[in-house]
């Protein structure tokens, strides 16, 4: 079988077409004191999560975002499948409605983060998001 041929196009339509907004660069984050910076900044809690965020400072404009489930979620499977959740809904929401520079962080809650409707929990992050970035008075 012969591998697909490559056009000498260059980019395709379609990429060229979306918007630059969601070419926002997320980055995970590993390390625990930034997880520590970023719970010492703004929170915002949801229904079904914690949104806890903060402005770096740099230069960078990169987005870093990470995620946590504690065992108060459950079993390894309940606590995998609300990080799943939190991750999908960062690629959706967050690729919008993040700034560059920022740090987030998404807490599941016991019960809430893996029953809530998906549906719900995207306005949450979006009403989130727009909480932690207004100015404080």
């Amino acid at each position: 079988m012969a591998p697909p041929k490559i056009s000498d196009a260059g980019p395709t339509a379609e990429a060229s077409e979306t918007s630059p907004a969601v070419f926002v660069c997320l980055e995970t984050m590993k390390n625990r004191p930034d997880y520590l910076r970023t719970a010492q900044g703004r929170r915002q809690g949801t229904g079904s999560f914690l949104l806890q965020g903060r402005a770096r400072g740099d230069d960078q404009a990169t987005v870093r975002i990470g995620f946590t489930a504690s065992k108060k979620i459950g079993n390894a499977v309940a606590r995998n499948r609300a990080k799943r959740r939190m991750r999908a809904l960062a690629r959706e929401v967050l690729s919008m409605l993040a700034r560059p520079g920022w740090d987030y962080v998404l807490v599941a809650k016991p019960e809430a983060t893996v029953s809530s409707n998906y549906k719900d929990m995207l306005v949450d992050l979006a009403t989130a998001l727009a909480s932690v970035h207004k100015a404080r008075a």
